[in-house]
């Protein structure tokens, strides 16, 4: 685990700078207490990272949840009662591990999972142009289109233009100038701009900024565009923070729907964020998947037993963590130390950080993950790959992630069916010497019901006097309503004056009385059709 520690530490640090906005965000779009996001990060990082199976993979609190938690605070009476149903969530996730839920992670098309990376780059992007030019009405981490302040994804952008704080916005840029610079240029010209990260150099800036124009009417920055940590004002105020389960609830039907809803949400995130950063990993690593539900689960049940968020793998997490370096889980479990001991050393100096500078670095995860180049290649391979990858994005966008994904997949889904259609066989026309027209129908390996359409309307179109050739030698299976059509299809044959050859495992038979009889008759080889 430590022989990747001088890639590991830079980019846990970046890690550390873009989950400490989210975590406190996110807590705020939740409607819980702003310590409980810190928790989830924290038991994200050192819980989650030490059990889990992936090297790349961050985990913390899911912004996807955020609605869910915001309803489930009130309608289960107050938020000891919700963290109940986050334990439950966890023992559920484990159990999902346990039954090798894991593999449904391994079924969602390539396109829709480029679509979802793409989409979040996005989001990312669009929801951080109000923070980086210092308006921060709604808070870090909430990605949905229709916002907690009331506002969507769109029109805060153009409240944005009204409310532009010059202070933020000028070291935003200059903090963004510095990640171009040491990501293009610096980083390549020696081991000291690999090792210190740009996104350090821009948070150290930003804070020196603050300082030196915390004064100043137009250019300094006020404390609403600061980062907020929470600052107790001694051990037993910072203990006091924790909030504990309320399990005299444990026996309300509304805690196990919401436990079960947790659950399952969380897992599908998580699933789908292993298989995106498996992609995104440079080095192809492979994340066991039911690993990584037990190692959710386990990291719930910590989150919700001392007041924490419910926790997912994060894909914004995961991708800083990639883009920055980051070989082994240490990197994760490293930031999530950072967090633990910054909000216990240092929660003045966190509170000094411009939300702006941290937008910045967040224009560049978002960037990488979205980069014009992609769409191009996605273009490229056809509609079929570009549809799925179109519409998942479309949906991330204007509803959230999970919608994206479902629409994603339903549309990956038609693709198929589609190409199924398409490929049921393969149809040869020749002039035969008897002056016959010779027709040769070769279906494919596997032939459903959704290839009746395709099969019945070359059948139809069979002109008289015609000789028919149905090879089934590569056909493993053959669907029953396709059988029935060949039945129906012997009667048009003789009116039509229609000879009829079936090639198949089974032997060869002209004109056969009847295909289903034929094929109820044992077969010559173990590659039976049924």
């Amino acid at each position: 685990m430590f022989k990747h520690i001088k890639s590991d530490l830079p980019a846990s640090i970046v890690v550390f700078f873009v989950a400490l906005p989210l975590c406190l965000g996110i807590a705020l779009a939740s409607g819980a207490p702003l310590f409980s996001g810190l928790i989830a990060g924290i038991v994200g990082g050192i819980v989650v990272g030490a059990l889990s199976g992936s090297n790349i993979g961050v985990s913390g609190p899911a912004a996807g949840l955020a609605a869910i938690v915001l309803v489930a605070i009130t309608a289960l009476g107050g938020y000891q009662n919700f963290l109940v149903a986050v334990v439950i969530g966890g023992v559920i996730q484990i159990l999902f591990g346990i039954l090798k839920a894991g593999v449904i992670g391994y079924y969602f098309p390539s396109s829709v999972i480029k679509g979802m990376l793409t989409g979040i780059g996005i989001i990312i992007v669009l929801k951080q142009i109000p923070h980086f030019f210092g308006y921060d009405a709604d808070p870090e981490g909430d990605w949905a289109f229709f916002q907690v302040d009331g506002e969507n994804t769109f029109s805060e952008l153009l409240n944005t233009v009204n409310n532009i704080s010059p202070g933020a916005t000028l070291i935003a840029i200059v903090g963004l100038a510095i990640l171009i610079l040491w990501n293009n240029v610096l980083s390549k010209k020696g081991k000291i701009f690999q090792l210190i990260q740009g996104p350090v150099v821009a948070v150290v800036v930003g804070i020196l900024y603050y300082v030196a124009t915390k004064d100043h009417e137009i250019l300094g920055i006020s404390k609403e565009h600061l980062v907020s940590v929470p600052v107790p004002d001694d051990i037993d105020s910072f203990f006091g923070q924790f909030s504990f389960p309320n399990f005299s609830a444990i026996g309300n039907p509304q805690v196990w729907i919401t436990a079960f809803t947790i659950a399952l949400v969380a897992s599908l995130e998580t699933l789908l964020c292993v298989e995106a950063t498996d992609k995104l990993d440079p080095h192809k690593n492979v994340t066991p998947t039911n690993r990584e539900l037990l190692a959710q689960g386990a990291g719930n049940i910590v989150s919700g037993m001392i007041g924490g968020l419910p926790i997912t793998q994060v894909i914004v997490r995961s991708s800083a963590n990639i883009q920055s370096g980051g070989r082994t889980k240490m990197s994760a479990i490293i930031h999530g130390f950072f967090l633990l001991i910054s909000i216990i050393l240092i929660p003045n100096l966190l509170n000094m950080i411009p939300l702006s500078v941290l937008a910045a670095i967040l224009f560049i995860v978002g960037y990488k993950l979205a980069k014009p180049a992609l769409f191009k290649v996605m273009y490229n391979l056809g509609w079929k790959q570009f549809v799925p990858f179109i519409v998942t994005i479309l949906g991330i966008v204007f509803i959230d992630l999970l919608w994206g994904i479902g629409l994603g997949l339903a549309v990956g889904i038609v693709v198929i069916l589609i190409k199924s259609y398409q490929n049921s066989h393969f149809l040869h026309m020749e002039e035969s010497s008897e002056g016959k027209d010779h027709v040769k129908i070769t279906l494919a390996e596997e032939v459903t019901f959704f290839n009746k359409g395709a099969i019945l309307k070359e059948l139809d179109k069979l002109p008289e006097n015609t000789f028919l050739e149905i090879d089934v030698l590569k056909t493993r299976y053959l669907d029953n309503d396709i059988i029935e059509i060949l039945e129906d299809f012997i009667i048009k044959a003789k009116e039509r004056n229609i000879d009829i050859k079936l090639v198949s495992k089974r032997g060869i038979v002209e004109n056969p009385e009847s295909f289903v009889e034929f094929f109820k008759q044992k077969p010559k080889s173990n590659l039976s059709l049924s």
